[in-house]
């Protein structure tokens, strides 16, 4: 894994502005979701099962986000038509 480390860190280094933009885009959710959680560690032990847990986690920040974004009404409405 030693090789796999290195090229990651030698793209990092060639491109920090990605990380940045990584940060920007995907750091911020966890810890909303964190947050509206109201918990810092997964309660499940397993890979299978945190896996299973953070899947649930970011379906209701999803339901959440296009609700705010769509309205419940419409969001139902596009629901009941598929």
């Amino acid at each position: 894994h030693e090789r796999v480390l290195e090229a990651v860190q030698q793209r990092l280094d060639e491109h920090p502005e990605r990380m940045r933009q990584r940060r920007e885009t995907v750091e911020h959710p966890f810890g909303t979701i964190k947050s509206w959680m109201g918990y810092t560690h997964f309660q499940m032990k397993t890979l299978k099962h945190v896996g299973t847990e953070m899947a649930l986690h970011v379906l209701s920040y999803n339901l959440k986000r296009v609700m705010k974004i769509m309205g419940a009404a419409t969001l139902i409405a596009a629901m009941r038509a598929a």
